[in-house]
């Protein structure tokens, strides 16, 4: 039971050191990684680059294409940009079981992951969070190799057990029916285990001890290329339809390949076998019953260091093979993930949902400030909306019209709240995770700017509620009245033109400084001004009712209210001097 208890614990070792390894790497990194994405996928082949290249660093397939599904949501990659990363990725995995079989099982580099931590450590302490991220790095790295080590370590010697395996190794004697109950076993334990590098690392584990033959690993490979689809699966789950498209064309690229490869599986076997064979100059690990002889000395090694290359040369040149088959189809798969999946018919609903922090589970907490951005610059456009019920509140002289505007600007203000809630329960979630110190400071900001946001939806329903108290005490307002108002109104919709245009600015690093802002609330300012006093005149010189010029005027300073909560985001914005694309 120890020695069980000890692999599992192994286990939780190496999947935790890799998540520690790709989370530092993504935050040493975040900014580097999201140009380099957004730069490199202006075609199929560059994005089949970007994703090879990411998956390699960050060493984690499921990272990757969570981020492009997040990506694809936010509306930051087209579905057919995610679909050639997406490839890309898969192809980039591939390094994790080349890795585990060298590194893990040929060179043990497991002697220096605990000198490595101690090199983590220093870093750890320093005050430059850079530093501090290349040391989460270092022993995340350290941590997946130290409990490789310890996997091998204390697996149990099945030769001391003939019959336990003799159990296994029959379940290899079922001809074609063996290679799909493995496949079915790679699928359920990637299913499982939520990490498909977990499953190939426990794989080559059984391969190297002589557990199963060189066949039905490969099979077993084949299973985890479907498993790990689930991921983007379940990050898309809550997205939009495109990024629910996205994850499904990962299944179907992967489905695809596993069956050619299922098809032809002798055939492929046998050009694995010659090509490991000719490149390493090793035993050819593809006859059906390869495996490694438990207990054999001397031809032992060779035999090991056929069948782990062997395994990762057919996880690799599958990904390729599917690769290079399907890049000349992208169009058709997204034609095919369309179908599937249709478009939202409820579309004036979902113009007031999230539109870009729907989906799912986070790739990383430095790559989520890109989709919560694009969020608050959609908060703000929805907001501007509200500014035109406003404006046709003021010109309604029927009361049934007026009364639909003012339920308008009302729900306005509901939606204002709950988008400011949901924005900043996302936010909650990314600081809930190990972040950097700009991140904090982009984050710091985001809170700020989405409560002026807010503010600007109770502004409207309090004018809703102004005019209403108007029509009750039975008062109107003459049309030089309402010229005026209109005349700010203008002025409040230019502002708001100004903002969002700051915003767009600040989400591409472009926003250098805030003088359309500036003018724009001077504007607002001077004419709110000449607008009162020439109201007070009004009252003095012209006796007009004062009750009518209260809601007036009150009506003025809502609006010129509406201006201080703009000119504070495009402050918030240069203040903290935002970058996050």
């Amino acid at each position: 039971m120890l020695q069980i208890f000890t692999l599992l614990g192994a286990l939780g070792m190496f999947l935790y050191g890799m998540n520690l390894m790709s989370s530092g790497l993504q935050k040493a990194a975040g900014d580097r990684l999201r140009n380099f994405l957004s730069a490199m996928t202006s075609n199929p082949f560059k994005g089949v680059l970007t994703g090879l290249g990411i998956t390699s660093v960050i060493q984690s397939s499921s990272a990757t294409t969570v981020m492009v599904v997040s990506f694809v949501n936010a509306g930051l990659l087209t579905l057919a940009q995610a679909i050639s990363v997406i490839m890309g990725a898969n192809i980039g995995t591939t390094v994790t079981a080349w890795l585990v079989s060298w590194l893990g099982f040929k060179a043990d580099i497991s002697i220096f992951s605990v000198p490595l931590m101690a090199v983590g450590f220093v870093l750890s302490i320093s005050k430059k969070s850079q530093r501090r991220n290349i040391a989460e790095l270092i022993v995340g790295f350290s941590l997946l190799f130290l409990g490789l080590s310890l996997m091998k370590n204390s697996v149990p010697d099945l030769s001391e057990t003939p019959e336990v395996l003799s159990f296994i190794q029959g379940w290899q004697g079922h001809g074609f029916g063996s290679v799909l109950l493995f496949l079915a076993l790679g699928t359920i334990l990637t299913l499982v285990l939520q990490s498909s590098s977990a499953t190939m690392a426990l794989t080559i584990m059984m391969l190297n001890f002589g557990w199963i033959r060189f066949d039905m690993a490969c099979a077993m490979v084949l299973g985890e290329n479907i498993g790990t689809t689930i991921t983007a699966n379940i990050a898309a789950a809550v997205g939009n339809p495109s990024a629910k498209r996205a994850a499904l064309a990962h299944t179907v690229f992967n489905v695809f390949g596993v069956i050619w490869a299922l098809i032809l599986f002798p055939y492929f076997l046998k050009l694995v076998g010659f090509i490991t064979a000719g490149i390493f100059g090793l035993p050819n690990p593809s006859g059906e019953t390869f495996s490694v002889v438990a207990g054999a000395e001397g031809a032992q090694s060779d035999t090991q260091t056929a069948a782990l290359y062997g395994l990762s040369m057919l996880h690799t040149l599958f990904n390729t093979i599917n690769t290079l088959i399907l890049i000349w189809f992208i169009p058709l798969i997204e034609k095919i993930v369309c179908m599937v999946i249709k478009d939202s018919k409820n579309k004036e609903d979902d113009a007031y949902r999230l539109k870009y922090i729907n989906a799912g589970p986070l790739a990383t907490p430095e790559l989520a400030i890109e989709q919560a951005f694009k969020e608050i610059g959609h908060f703000a456009r929805i907001s501007r909306n509200g500014l035109g019920y406003i404006k046709d509140a003021v010109n309604e002289t029927d009361p049934d019209k007026f009364e639909e505007y003012r339920a308008k600007l009302v729900k306005y203000e509901e939606i204002s709240d709950r988008i400011e809630y949901e924005i900043a329960t996302f936010l909650n979630d990314v600081s809930a995770g190990e972040i950097s110190e700009s991140t904090s400071i982009k984050i710091k900001a985001m809170y700020k700017i989405i409560g002026e946001l807010e503010s600007l939806g109770d502004s409207g329903e309090s004018i809703s509620r102004i005019l209403s108290r108007r029509n009750i005490h039975k008062k109107t307002f003459d049309a030089e009245t309402v010229r005026r108002l209109n005349s700010l109104i203008k002025l409040v919709d230019s502002a708001y033109e100004v903002m969002i245009t700051n915003l767009t600015l600040a989400d591409e690093a472009r926003l250098e400084e805030i003088s359309n802002a500036y003018d724009a609330e001077d504007r607002i300012n001077n004419m709110r001004n000449n607008l009162r006093d020439e109201e007070i005149e009004s009252i003095e010189n012209e006796r007009k009712n004062y009750q009518t010029s209260v809601y007036y005027l009150d009506i003025v300073n809502e609006l010129e209210k509406m201006g201080d909560f703009m000119i504070n985001v495009s402050q918030d914005l240069y203040k903290c001097k935002i970058k996050v694309s």
